[in-house]
């Protein structure tokens, strides 16, 4: 293959595979479930108990997306979670620098049940991602002059937020961008992390390798900590400093036992891992100030971890897991989405090669430099693509001990003899890679670890609510416990202290009220927005924050009561930080109203605050394409940004395209439907649902129970209904007569539905069991 060039293509991968269980047909709740330190509440995704490894696998078709140049080759598997399934260095025979499954042996391990080892999985909005059994929607973006992205997306089967993650290869290079979008469309403040997972086939000879600034690793929630990379210390139940000479975590080999170490605090922006039998690894770059996450976790070198490999693979193990965070640096560890608001990020990998771990990196290049016990300096160069007239440059403050020029490869690093060091301190060297302009590529300067100081801390458990006496304390303690997905505390009781102490403090009620709202408790929820904004505006009626008004507004517009919402959204543009969410729902109330001229006003007054807001983008299309405008540049130009936004397909009457992207999903097509009906647009909603239920795609190899929904013919009863009263009888029968499997409710917007559908004359079973499922995962019991 010329290296000129890239290859991407969507193709047919046969793989052994090995069957699963049924998924439950009935909800299950698990909500005091803990799972990697955080809630493991599974709903609305049907859960899966059982995994039928007795039986012999069947070779099942999966859809692939391949990328190739030539140093690397790519295979990634869309309808398992978007992970990379295999990622090779051709240059080095071939070597699998991610960890090759030969076979789908999953293994009782994700959130709702299967999970695969193996390549790199993409975790969010929780580890393990909800969806990483479930298929994404895919499809390739060729950016020209060589440069393909293949896209994988999902709206997040937990909250609805949409992720998309793009594997990125450009010609003439072993550098893997992975290209991250993280949109919450939803009108909710959300949570969230993001890990991507990378696994390594491991025996004796591979070693991890993290910054040498790293002197000491937590467990997750950091509930312990251990010196690093030698631990003299007691961690996971092993008294290390009774292992010397076995105690050096960075070698799989030394951990006898599962075990997790994550990096406390991270001043460079690399870590990675290298097989000393193959002479190849890779490495992991990314922006460190929002990429703090540096993450090692194995089964452990032991009987009990050997058990594991056999569970998950049929021969080819074992493997550890070298994961990077961004926005996050411990398990769990949830950072905020805002309504509307996007996170855009990029992570790297890129093999290399016969150099061995090194002590600093970039997307360009890697630098080792050790002293030997023989006091001899071990040093070398590696990049991700081509520097020809290099040079390479080893000094300390006096003299030049080395410098030499070189034409750097991917398949041509440099390992440099070695070199005898006649000094006392190896903190005085700095080694430098150089390009042939003398501008500095990379350089690296020991680090002195004694000097070291560490600023995080074991975390203490929280008091009980009646054992705190600052009020401030108490909202403190009550944003961990929902921002963190608590599994077994919740942040109710620490709210409830508060108030009672002090019914109108302003941070408790807008936590508690937006906790309700979400419960689908708007009368709460309003009360609670109202006493926040009697106490903001005490002294005077501009108050320093619009939440309490924006949050107002969204309960207000679910209640009906749209003059009101009106009112609050308006005074909530007032403040920068809601002005964006306010506006484009000013917008929707606009176009209810039919006064697209201050819709189309109102959009633009959103995106000139967020211009990463989907949603508006489409919005102002839908306004000029009724004002007789236009749409498709703005259609085009979202497209661009992002190739899988299924409600800005459909727009621009790619029908066939739209199906085939977003698989005909049932509650993808509800998230359409009812940004459809936000905006009064009922005619084009219910055009859609009878779409969705007129059309059958071909199914995934990995199928998705909640793909068909009951909730899909009530919601499209309900629209009829609002478009012409009594008009959904019919629809709504046929909802009822349905079959009750896989119905879980999962929004505020089919609360409301099925709230309609109870309250029509007769008898209704489905929309009882599913209200009632949509309830107790809302932890309204009663």
């Amino acid at each position: 293959m010329p290296i000129e060039s890239v290859t991407a293509q969507l193709e047919a991968l046969a793989i052994p595979t090995y069957g699963l269980g049924s998924p439950e047909k009935n909800p299950v709740f698990f909500e005091n479930r803990v799972y990697q330190g955080s809630s493991g509440k599974v709903y609305p995704v049907p859960f899966i108990d059982k995994i039928f490894q007795d039986e012999p696998p069947q070779l099942v078709n999966y859809q692939s997306a391949r990328l190739e140049n030539a140093y690397v080759r790519l295979i990634m598997l869309p309808e398992l979670g978007g992970r990379i399934f295999l990622g090779q260095d051709k240059t080095n025979d071939n070597y699998d620098f991610f960890y090759r499954q030969d076979v789908i042996k999953p293994a009782l391990v994700g959130l709702a049940g299967p999970w695969i080892s193996g390549g790199v999985e993409f975790n969010w909005p929780q580890h393990h991602r909800p969806g990483t059994y479930l298929p994404t929607d895919v499809t390739i973006e060729d950016e020209g002059e060589g440069v393909y992205t293949i896209w994988m997306s999902e709206h997040d089967p937990l909250n609805r937020m949409k992720g998309m993650h793009g594997i990125r290869l450009r010609p003439g290079s072993s550098l893997i961008e992975l290209r991250v979008r993280l949109f919450n469309r939803t009108p909710f403040t959300q949570t969230f992390l993001w890990w991507a997972n990378a696994a390594a086939k491991v025996h004796d000879q591979y070693q991890s390798f993290f910054p040498t600034h790293v002197h000491h690793v937590a467990d997750h929630a950091v509930r312990t900590m251990s010196s690093f990379p030698e631990a003299h210390n007691c961690y996971y139940g092993i008294d290390y400093s009774a292992r010397p000479g076995e105690n050096d975590l960075t070698w799989y080999k030394n951990i006898p036992v599962p075990a997790s170490y994550m990096v406390c605090e991270s001043q460079f922006g690399f870590f990675g891992g290298y097989d000393g039998a193959a002479q190849g690894g890779f490495v992991h770059v990314a922006n460190r100030h929002i990429s703090p996450g540096k993450k090692q976790w194995t089964w452990g070198n032991h009987a009990f971890g050997r058990a594991w490999d056999r569970e998950l693979t049929d021969e080819n193990g074992p493997y550890i897991e070298l994961m990077a965070g961004v926005y996050t640096d411990n398990q769990p560890d949830f950072s905020y989405l805002l309504p509307y608001e996007t996170k855009s990020f990029s992570q790297y990998w890129w093999p290399y090669q016969k150099i061995g771990p090194v002590q600093n990196a970039t997307q360009d290049a890697a630098l080792r430099l050790v002293l030997n016990n023989n006091r001899t300096l071990d040093f070398g160069a590696v990049a991700s693509r081509s520097f020809k007239g290099a040079r390479i440059l080893l000094r300390n403050p006096n003299e030049i001990l080395f410098e030499e020029r070189i034409d750097l490869s991917p398949d041509s690093p440099l390992h440099a003899k070695p070199l005898r060091f006649e000094g006392d301190a190896i903190q005085n060297l700095e080694l430098a890679l150089l390009d042939a302009e003398r501008n500095v590529l990379i350089a690296y300067r020991p680090v002195e670890t004694s000097t070291l100081t560490l600023n995080r801390k074991i975390a203490k458990e929280l008091p009980l609510p009646k054992d705190i006496e600052k009020i401030e304390d108490l909202w403190l303690a009550a944003e961990h416990l929902e921002q963190y997905r608590h599994p077994t505390r919740h942040p109710e009781t620490y709210w409830s202290e508060a108030l009672k102490r002090d019914p109108l403090d302003i941070r408790t009620n807008i936590a508690e009220g937006r906790y309700r709202l979400k419960q689908g408790c708007l009368d709460w929820a309003a009360g609670s927005f109202e006493k926040t904004i009697q106490r903001l505006t005490h002294c005077h009626p501009n108050p320093c924050t619009g939440e309490a008004h924006y949050h107002l507004g969204i309960v207000r517009r679910y209640q009906g009561l749209e003059a009101e919402a009106y009112a609050a959204l308006y005074k909530a543009t007032w403040n920068y930080e809601w002005r964006a969410a306010a506006y484009f729902q000013l917008a929707t109330l606009d176009c209810r109203q039919g006064d697209f001229c201050k819709a189309l006003e109102h959009c633009e007054s959103a995106l000139d605050t967020n211009r990463q807001n989907n949603k508006a983008h489409v919005l102002k299309a839908i306004v000029l394409r009724k004002t007789g405008h236009n749409a498709s540049p703005v259609l085009m130009h979202l497209l661009k940004v992002d190739s899988l936004d299924h409600w800005a397909h459909y727009e621009s009457g790619d029908i066939e395209g739209f199906l085939v992207k977003c698989r005909n999903d049932a509650q993808t097509i509800l998230d359409i439907v009812y940004d459809y009906a936000d905006a009064g647009f009922y005619a084009e909603a219910c055009t859609l649902l009878e779409l969705h239920h007129d059309h059958r795609t071909t199914p995934s190899a990995v199928p998705n129970p909640l793909e068909r929904s009951p909730q899909t013919y009530y919601t499209l009863a309900w629209l009829k209904d609002c478009l012409e009263k009594g008009s959904g009888m019919q629809v709504l029968d046929q909802a009822r007569k349905m079959s009750p499997n896989f119905f879980f409710p999962s929004r505020l917007h089919d609360q409301l539905v099925l709230e309609w559908a109870l309250a029509q004359e007769g008898l209704d079973r489905n929309a009882a069991f599913g209200l009632g499922n949509y309830l107790y995962d809302r932890k309204r019991h009663e």
